[in-house]
């Protein structure tokens, strides 16, 4: 419940710097016709088994990233989806935050528009900080781990 409770309040600090004065109409569809066709992927990097790995400080490789987003923009993507867990906020919100912003400062030199993903409800129901197992030969996504735990 304390995990929902912290997702929850993180939806409610982003609500809450929200505009209070919403575009009209017009404007808000005049921007849209102005964005790029969207063409992505979900991103992990290549030495990451999920989203632990990925964003935790002892295993967050922001030159494979730099690298990575890198080969996306030279074959014209410019949008990734990135999974985030909450255990990376309970364990170091501040440390976590930094991870962040770098992988956007990251995601912006190469035109990558990411889209953040809060909750997945697919595969272990048992994740754990740390360092993570070794990749199942043969099966796919062996690693992943559910979000909220």
């Amino acid at each position: 419940m304390k995990k929902l409770f912290a997702v929850a309040l993180l939806l409610a600090s982003v609500a809450a710097a929200a505009d209070p004065h919403p575009w009209p109409r017009e404007k808000a569809e005049a921007w849209y016709r102005a964005q790029p066709w969207l063409v992505g992927s979900n991103y992990i990097p290549s030495n990451a088994i999920n989203q632990l790995e990925m964003w935790q400080a002892e295993t967050f490789d922001p030159r494979r990233i730099d690298q990575e987003l890198g080969w996306a923009q030279d074959i014209g993507m410019n949008t990734m989806r990135v999974f985030l867990h909450d255990l990376l906020w309970q364990q170091d919100a501040a440390g976590f935050r930094k991870r962040i912003d770098a992988f956007l400062v990251i995601a912006h030199k190469h035109g990558i528009r990411p889209l953040f993903v809060l909750f997945d409800s697919c595969w272990d129901p048992n994740p754990q900080l740390g360092p993570q197992r070794a990749p199942r030969p043969g099966v796919h996504n062996s690693g992943w781990i559910k979000a909220p735990a």
